[in-house]
């Protein structure tokens, strides 16, 4: 499956967590770049084909859960013994990604913003840092970092 999901526009990686303790699920994670690139996953003829090869494997139907944003930002490696990233280094990894894009927003966007009262222009211009951050900056910039994210790991 994960190599028929790997030939779709927007692929990521795919990973298969094995149960932690007896009676546990696996769980199975396929990363997109986009929700374009999810959707167009998820109507594929291909994943149907897929889901009807696993079904017989489940104990009850199959359960899908989406994350997309803050949450799915820091997902640890899906191995058993598998630890979140250090603070500090996902503290470094968000400021590479916060900086930049703070000091771009208010050099290109905040004095068009000018005009407008303090909170509403404060306002616009975090909800737009986050939108940016959670949508384009995190994902790229936590795949180009998994090394130091993850020291020792090897894929």
């Amino acid at each position: 499956m994960f190599d028929a999901a790997r030939a779709f526009p927007g692929f990521l990686g795919a990973e298969l967590t094995p149960p932690l303790t007896a009676g546990d699920e696996h769980r199975v994670t396929i990363k997109f770049a986009s929700a374009a690139d999810l959707d167009r996953w998820n109507a594929s003829d291909e994943r149907a084909r897929w889901l009807e090869a696993l079904e017989p494997l489940a104990e009850g139907p199959l359960e899908f859960h989406l994350l997309s944003g803050l949450e799915a930002w820091f997902v640890p490696p899906p191995v058993p013994t598998a630890h979140p990233p250090s603070r500090a280094r996902m503290a470094l990894v968000t400021w590479l990604g916060i900086f930049p894009t703070v000091a771009l927003f208010l050099w290109l966007i905040a004095p068009l913003l000018a005009p407008l009262p303090f909170l509403l222009r404060t306002g616009l211009l975090t909800a737009l840092i986050v939108l940016t951050m959670t949508y384009v900056v995190m994902p790229r910039l936590v795949r180009l970092m998994k090394a130091f994210l993850h020291p020792g790991r090897s894929d």
